[in-house]
């Protein structure tokens, strides 16, 4: 049926395809194989289910030889993972084609050299759906598990461990599941969220968030903890216990790429709570209070931004660029943000700044505080500021602030 079709990311990926410095082009060709077969998914959802495991099997293969050092690349086959699993689970295979698709993904995660395929044994026990293949893959890995996890002086690995754990929390072999994790002497989130869930599925959920908090081991890393507290937060959101998850949970993992990405993003999890509340928490969770001056700002609570702007820790090109931007739409703000860039920038704050930094501050501080009256307060601040010592290293950034003022219409 389905290996009739003509699917154009095979060419793309064949075994050893790309070289060291392959990622981006790699990534980009998972990117046409995912777009392809989710195309073919809203027609055929059985051919998009062969085309799913052809491209799993070739994933380890193709990318062999390539640097993953900048974690790019696995972060690419992680989120393509993540789309196509649910189209590989929910095809309406028979049982004899479902079975064949098990096969080649149990060899292909047996070769898989760095455990690309991680998502994929994780979720075995929903891809194998019959219960008949669910329990068998289960029995197949479980002598192996208990064999090697009985040694309690050594430490094996066993591939296929997450395949195992899958096929007994989804066969409901719950017992079976704990007695195995407890002969385990190092405990991995990874596996023991298996027993977290087990527990979940029972109902008992305080004794699946004490599992879960068990399991936290400083050598486990940032990603574990974080994963540990997605978890407990979710299950205290379900049990309708808001306040817990927020103040245990959510200000912790609340995560982005810069502070008020955080704020949005933990804004977006708990909408009805005051959003002041959540950032001036966040600031007292989090600390380093003058790096969430943008984050206050774009939010909207200016106030709570100037407290941040006075903090040494404050970025002066930030708080110069909002001087920029506030100097027509609110020249007050501007006028104090202004001149707290220039105060850091003479006290040594930022990092690397440039000399430029302290004209354009000055520049923008007398324009917003012309249009408030404030321009003689606003000079006999910053002569201030330039007759007082200045950080080591900061004496060009001074004289820069000099011949602004000294400047016509300055």
């Amino acid at each position: 049926m389905s290996a009739s079709h003509g699917w154009h990311f095979k060419a793309k990926l064949r075994a050893r395809a790309y070289g060291w410095r392959g990622s981006a082009l790699a990534v980009t060709r998972l990117k046409e194989a995912l777009s392809e077969i989710k195309a073919v998914a809203k027609s055929d959802p059985v051919i998009a289910g062969e085309g799913t495991v052809s491209l799993m099997e070739r994933i380890w293969p193709a990318f062999q030889d390539i640097d993953t050092s900048s974690g790019a690349l696995g972060t690419a086959v992680t989120r393509t993972l993540e789309q196509l699993i649910p189209i590989l689970a929910d095809a309406p295979a028979d049982h004899a084609v479902r079975a064949s698709w098990l096969e080649r993904l149990f060899d292909a995660v047996q070769e898989d050299g760095v455990q690309y395929l991680a998502p994929v044994e994780e979720r075995w026990g929903e891809i194998a759906r019959y219960p008949d293949l669910i329990h068998a893959y289960a029995d197949r890995l479980l002598p192996m598990l208990r064999r090697a996890w009985a040694d309690q002086e050594h430490f094996a690995y066993v591939a296929g461990t997450a395949i195992c754990l899958s096929c007994l929390l989804e066969a409901g072999r719950y017992t079976e599941l704990q007695d195995l994790l407890a002969m385990q002497r190092m405990r991995f989130w990874s596996w023991h969220r298996f027993g977290a869930e087990a527990l979940l599925r029972q109902g008992l959920w305080e004794a699946a968030i004490a599992h879960a908090e068990a399991t936290r081991d400083d050598r486990g890393g940032r990603y574990d903890h974080r994963a540990i507290d997605k978890f407990c937060e979710g299950v205290l959101l379900r049990q309708g216990r808001g306040e817990e998850a927020y103040r245990h949970y959510g200000l912790r993992t609340a995560a982005g790429a810069t502070n008020l990405a955080v704020y949005r993003a933990l804004v977006r999890a708990y909408p009805d709570r005051d959003r002041r509340g959540i950032l001036l928490d966040l600031i007292e969770r989090r600390g380093e209070k003058g790096k969430w001056f943008a984050a206050a700002k774009d939010a909207g609570f200016l106030d709570v931004a100037l407290d941040c702007a006075a903090e040494h820790s404050a970025d002066p090109a930030t708080l110069v660029r909002a001087a920029r931007d506030f100097r027509d739409t609110d020249p007050r703000f501007a006028t104090a943000v202004g001149l707290l860039a220039v105060r850091h920038l003479l006290a040594g704050g930022g990092y690397d700044p440039v000399v430029s930094e302290a004209s354009e501050a000055v520049r923008h501080l007398l324009a917003a505080a012309s249009r408030i009256e404030a321009a003689d307060w606003a000079r006999q601040e910053l002569d201030g500021l330039v007759e007082a010592p200045c950080a080591p290293g900061r004496e060009p950034f001074r004289q820069a602030v000099r011949m602004a003022l000294s400047r016509p219409g300055a």
